[in-house]
C-alpha cells in the first residue's frame, strides 16, 4: 500500500490526483490489473468525473453546498456534519481497472479528492492488485 498526500487549501473543494495515481501505477511496473483508492477520512471523499471544464468541479462544490448547507441546524456538535453527510454521498473509495500498464479512464474522466472540511492535510491510500 502506498499513501498519497493532500493537501486542501480551501473548505470544500475537489483537487485532481490522476497525475499522482498515474505516477504510482507507473512505479509499480503493474500491466494488468485493479487499482484501488481509499480516503480514511469521514469528511472528504474521493469520486471521478470531467475536467475538461473547470465548471463542472464549481458545479458539484456549489450543488452539494446548496442541497447540504453548512448552517443548517444539525446536532453534531463539531459543527461540520454537512461534510460528513457530503462524504458519505460521494464515497470513500474507488476500483479502477489497470491494462497494458495503464489507467483504463473515459476520455473526460479524471480522479477527484473532495475535501468537505478543509483546509486540512489529508491522505488516500492506494493499492493495485
Amino acid at each position: 500500500m502506498q499513501k498519497i498526500k493532500i493537501k486542501s487549501n480551501r473548505r470544500e473543494e475537489l483537487i485532481d490526483i490522476t497525475k499522482e495515481v498515474k505516477n504510482y501505477l507507473i512505479e509499480s511496473n503493474i500491466k494488468n490489473g485493479i487499482i484501488t483508492l481509499f480516503v480514511p477520512h469521514t469528511t472528504a471523499a474521493i469520486t471521478i468525473n470531467e475536467n475538461s471544464d473547470p465548471n463542472v468541479k464549481m458545479d458539484i462544490v456549489n450543488f452539494l453546498r446548496k442541497l447540504i448547507p453548512h448552517d443548517y441546524n444539525f446536532a453534531h456538535i463539531e459543527g461540520n456534519s454537512d461534510a460528513h453527510i457530503k462524504s458519505s454521498l460521494i464515497g470513500n473509495s474507488l476500483t479502477l481497472m489497470v491494462e497494458d500498464g495503464k489507467l483504463l479512464l473515459g476520455t473526460w474522466q479524471d480522479i477527484f479528492f473532495c475535501e468537505f472540511d478543509g483546509p486540512r492535510d489529508r491522505e488516500i491510500w492506494i493499492k493495485i492488485l
